[in-house]
């Protein structure tokens, strides 16, 4: 899921700065409501000294339709150093796992059994015989929630903040998660409780940048497509000079009887030909693609789940399948 930018509004971006400094260790004051009085050292100076000694500074919040010259070191505006060294202080802590468990309520009961088995074959429309061995049992399924900043570098730089979801230990990504994750009702805390997946993060990686590249698709595919007409208009324009060069080098070594003077021509006519071929390499390398995400945050949310053993058969004999009902998503899962 791509989250919408925020609007500049100085007043929050003022709280934003002031709480932020004071959760590093800064005094701040608002003298007035466009303005944030810092005295900063440590950590929270790391925004205007690399060495973090002790500075004093007033933070102007102005309004973003004002059309005078910016000061970037104590103003804050649109795109400027000081929101991004924010954001940056702010995760510069290290990546935590936090650990929630979704309230148990009675929409997360277990299915009946003619309604379980009409949604098995929706999901798996292949299935025969479909019978459970056993009844529902009450389980947990658990998921990974990441908040990731993407940084598209092309011609033009792209910023985009995603928050993916997606279902382990299986990797499937989970938009209706992603969605509506700040309508659910959470504990308060779940480090102690539940029986949580082991961490996997080579495993985890993968799933994530799955989820990313499915939500990046539609943002890529216009500039690509951009990049792609840039590169050949570029490729063009080497080619015809270099085209004309070997051209005219060709015609003055025709019309030469010197011997020298043709083997001379000869060397600028191979030089031109390797230094064609290295414009196009450059060409094509400065018209690459890059993407480069940052993992903000990383949630591994636990849900009430049914754990059911079933004997189904598709196109052959049956088997025995265990799976899990997920009721959030009302969708099956297959756990072995």
């Amino acid at each position: 899921m791509k989250l919408d930018r925020l609007r500049h509004e100085p007043a929050a971006l003022a709280e934003f700065f002031q709480e932020g400094l004071e959760s590093l260790g800064a005094l701040c004051e608002r003298t007035w409501h466009d303005r944030l009085q810092v005295v900063a050292e440590g950590a929270s100076a790391h925004l205007w000294n690399s060495d973090g000694r002790l500075i004093e500074k007033e933070i102007f919040f102005p309004p973003p339709a004002e059309a005078v010259p910016r000061q970037a070191d104590h103003e804050v505006f649109p795109g400027c150093p000081l929101i991004f060294r924010m954001a940056e202080a702010m995760t510069a802590g290290g990546l935590i796992l936090n650990r929630v468990i979704l309230r148990p309520s009675d929409k997360y009961g277990a299915p009946a059994a003619d309604v379980a088995e009409r949604l098995w074959r929706l999901q798996f429309p292949t299935t025969g015989r479909w019978h459970p061995e056993t009844n529902f049992a009450a389980g947990a399924h658990c998921s990974l929630v990441a908040l990731v900043r993407c940084e598209i570098q092309a011609a033009d730089q792209h910023w985009s903040l995603h928050r993916l979801a997606v279902s382990l230990p299986d990797g499937e990504p989970d938009v209706h998660l992603a969605q509506n994750l700040h309508l659910l009702d959470f504990m308060a805390d779940g480090r102690d409780q539940g029986d949580w997946l082991a961490t996997d993060p080579a495993a985890w990686q993968k799933h994530l940048q799955r989820a990313l590249e499915q939500d990046l698709e539609a943002d890529l595919d216009r500039i690509r497509h951009r990049q792609e007409n840039q590169l050949r208009r570029e490729l063009e324009r080497v080619d015809d000079y270099f085209e004309n060069y070997i051209k005219e080098l060709a015609e003055r070594a025709a019309r030469s009887r010197s011997a020298e003077s043709k083997a001379k021509l000869d060397d600028r006519r191979r030089a031109a030909l390797a230094e064609h071929e290295r414009r196009r390499v450059d060409q094509t390398q400065r018209h690459e693609i890059r993407i480069i995400p940052h993992i903000d945050t990383l949630l591994l949310l636990s849900e009430p789940a049914w754990k059911l053993s079933l004997l189904v058969a598709e196109h052959g004999e049956p088997h025995r399948q265990a799976a899990l009902w997920l009721p959030r998503t009302r969708r099956w899962l297959l756990t072995e």
